[in-house]
């Protein structure tokens, strides 16, 4: 059973099939608020990793060494057990040293290494 819209009601209402009124509707307007969420805008990539983590080494050319700390509990103890992994991530952030507290955020390969970017220092190393 065909079903009814506006277009199909207005088609009826001038003596047309639904398929000639189709055919003859006007297209959808482009908009500038469309165009923000189609390809290509930051919208469009959908939700990105993020963590928190202390530089643990830059020593490479606008790469850091970031060590994340998470606490897991243990399945059989019941306790929870610190783990950390170490990711490489790019900074083009000016001003990332060793010891500070960096948020990283996941994005496509730079490297063979190298998948996360950091976004903002939220803390700097005291000295």
């Amino acid at each position: 059973m065909e079903e009814i819209n506006e277009t199909n009601a207005a088609a009826e209402i001038a003596g047309e099939s639904s398929a000639e009124a189709a055919a003859t509707a006007p297209l959808p307007v482009a908009t500038p608020e469309a165009a923000k969420t189609t390809k290509g805008g930051a919208e469009s990539r959908g939700h990105r990793a993020e963590k928190v983590g202390v530089v643990i080494s830059d020593k490479m050319t606008k790469t850091v060494s970031v060590r994340v700390d998470r606490l897991v509990k243990h399945p059989i103890y019941k306790r929870y057990v610190k783990r950390r992994s170490k990711f490489m991530a790019h900074s083009d952030v000016e001003g990332v040293s060793m010891g500070d507290m960096v948020r990283i955020v996941e994005t496509r390969p730079l490297s063979a290494k190298k998948r996360w970017r950091v976004v903002e220092v939220l803390r700097k190393a005291s000295k």
